[in-house]
C-alpha cells in the first residue's frame, strides 16, 4: 500500500465568506485564521488551491483531501522526475505500480460550504470572541455573602481546545481528517 510521506498545501487566494450572523466581536476576528483552523481539522477544502503530495510504495493511493483533481503524477527515475499515468484502483484513487517515490500535484477544493460548516465557523468565532472571560471555564463560583463575589477558573488549554469547547468539532465530524 502506498503511503503519503509529505503534503505541501498552498494558501488559497481567498477563503469563503464568513457567515452573516456573527456578533460584532466575532466579526472583528481574522476570518482567514478561523478558516485555516477549520480546514486543518477537515479533509475537505471549499476553496481551490494546489497541493503536492510525495508518496512512496506500491499499491493503492487515494488523495487525503477532497475534492481533488490530479494534474500530474511523476515518479523518480534515474535521478529525475518522469511523468507517469497510474491505473485506477478498484478501491478508489490510483494504483501506483512501483515503489516510487511519486510526486503528485493536484488542485484541491471547491464547491458550496455546507450549512453545518458555516455553523461551525460561527460557533468557533463566537467562542474566540467571548468577552466575558467565560470561554473555557473549568469552574465557576459565586459568593452571595455580604458582598456579591464572582470568580472563574479558566482551563489553560481553552484556546487550544476551542474547536471542541465551542461545539464546532461536533459539526465537523463528517469532514474530519483522519491521520
Amino acid at each position: 500500500m502506498a503511503v503519503t510521506l509529505k503534503e505541501v498545501e498552498e494558501t488559497p487566494a481567498s477563503y469563503p465568506a464568513s457567515p452573516g450572523s456573527l456578533s460584532t466581536a466575532a466579526a472583528a476576528l481574522n476570518a482567514d485564521a478561523i478558516w485555516q483552523r477549520l480546514e486543518a481539522y477537515c479533509r475537505v477544502r471549499w476553496t481551490t488551491r494546489e497541493i503536492v503530495w510525495t508518496v512512496e510504495g506500491e499499491g493503492a493511493w487515494e488523495a487525503p483531501l477532497s475534492p481533488a483533481t490530479l494534474n500530474t503524477v511523476e515518479v523518480w527515475e534515474g535521478g529525475a522526475w518522469a511523468e507517469c499515468t497510474p491505473a485506477a484502483s478498484p478501491w478508489g484513487g490510483y494504483d501506483l505500480p512501483g515503489d516510487g517515490p511519486y510526486r503528485i500535484t493536484a488542485d484541491v477544493g471547491g464547491g458550496d460550504v455546507p450549512a453545518a460548516v458555516m455553523e461551525a465557523f460561527r460557533r468557533l468565532a463566537e467562542y474566540l470572541a467571548d468577552e466575558t472571560d467565560r470561554a473555557g471555564v473549568a469552574s465557576y463560583s459565586v459568593n452571595m455573602g455580604g458582598a456579591i463575589e464572582e470568580s472563574y477558573d479558566r482551563n489553560p488549554a481553552w484556546m487550544g481546545r476551542a474547536l471542541e469547547y465551542s461545539g464546532a468539532a461536533d459539526l465537523l465530524r463528517p469532514y474530519k481528517r483522519r491521520a
